[in-house]
């Protein structure tokens, strides 16, 4: 499908009936025009959705080295979030190599990400972008499509439309979570998870309940959360005052795991003797907590720069299907043993 094309100075000139030149003076209040003929290229720019550059680039240039990514996240959980932090080293890892930049923004919502992107594409800010942190029938697909934006989504397929999407295998590193919880003995095992509405935290509570059924074991409590460490240990309190106690609890990140272990340990519980924990992501966090944290591996400063070869592919015309990366595998460490007796 041919996206719709970018609209340009060239367009506005065209519909305001006046040169390139014309429509330069008018947006950079130069003399040169009549204040008539000022109105009418505004106009112009605004049927046709466009703005100038706010790079104060050449209007004349083509050339965009900027790369926009949005995180509707707060900016506290994003200065503690290992995941986003080895993410965003990767993308920037292969824009140092093509002199590019990242232009990096928190948003509140999905609707002011849409109108981020838009007034970024429109005004020729940026060359594409990266979208995170899919969700089911998310809003920016169409929207995001509807202007021609170039982008890599991070995410299933099934979640990201016609983008074309970098992605991890989450189902099959879920199910392997639970399957080397189970071989070592457990049979309560829990899971403290992200938002409901994220696609990813989507699929591995599907995958994570359908092999604790394909075990015959009992549906295993799952707790949704915001990922932040206050919110994992509030879940892992809940979970080791309930009746039936999980042994076993596997974690959607890192931070809420190292929370969680220090809830267990304020609580009186060892572990691994008495609950282990598993966590997501293997930051350093996993490596100096204390015992180490198990953890599902991946390397996600490379998966970073997969997906910005992947977005350059896609601006040059190069790229336009799905990219798995390697499933995140399984680390043992000392967070994990057999269910005790």
């Amino acid at each position: 499908m041919n996206s719709p094309a970018r609209v340009t100075i060239k367009d506005v000139a065209a519909r305001a009936g006046v040169s390139k030149g014309a429509v330069s003076l008018a947006f950079n209040q130069k003399p040169g025009v009549s204040q008539a003929t000022r109105e009418r290229i505004f106009a112009a720019a605004r049927e046709l959705g466009w703005a100038p550059n706010v790079t104060a680039r050449s209007l004349s240039s083509q050339r965009v080295d900027i790369i926009g990514l949005a995180l509707c996240r707060p900016a506290r959980l994003l200065g503690l979030e290992p995941f986003y932090m080895d993410f965003i080293s990767g993308i920037e890892s292969v824009l140092a190599e093509r002199s590019c930049s990242l232009l990096l923004r928190l948003v509140r919502d999905l609707d002011e990400e849409i109108e981020l992107y838009t007034t970024w594409w429109r005004s020729q800010t940026i060359a594409g972008a990266v979208l995170v942190d899919f969700h089911e029938n998310d809003p920016r697909v169409p929207s995001l499509q509807a202007i021609g934006l170039p982008a890599v989504a991070v995410g299933h397929p099934s979640l990201t439309g016609g983008f074309p999407a970098v992605w991890t295998d989450d189902a099959t590193a879920a199910a392997e979570a639970v399957r080397y919880l189970a071989a070592l003995g457990h049979r309560r095992i829990a899971r403290v998870g992200g938002p409901a509405g994220l696609g990813h935290s989507a699929i591995r509570a599907a995958a994570f309940a359908t092999t604790m059924r394909e075990l015959g074991l009992a549906e295993g409590r799952q707790i949704a959360t915001g990922f932040d460490g206050k919110e994992g240990a509030r879940a892992t309190r809940s979970l080791l005052l309930s009746a039936e106690r999980p042994t076993a609890i596997v974690y959607d990140n890192d931070i809420m795991a190292v929370a969680g272990a220090g809830v267990a340990a304020e609580m009186g519980f060892v572990v691994p003797d008495d609950v282990s924990l598993l966590a997501w992501d293997d930051s350093q966090l996993c490596r100096i907590t204390h015992p180490t944290l198990s953890a599902m591996s991946h390397d996600v400063h490379h998966f970073g720069a997969e997906v910005a070869r992947t977005l350059f592919g896609v601006i040059e015309g190069t790229h336009t299907g799905a990219l798995q990366v390697p499933t995140p595998s399984l680390t043992p460490r000392g967070s994990t043993a057999p269910a005790p007796h």
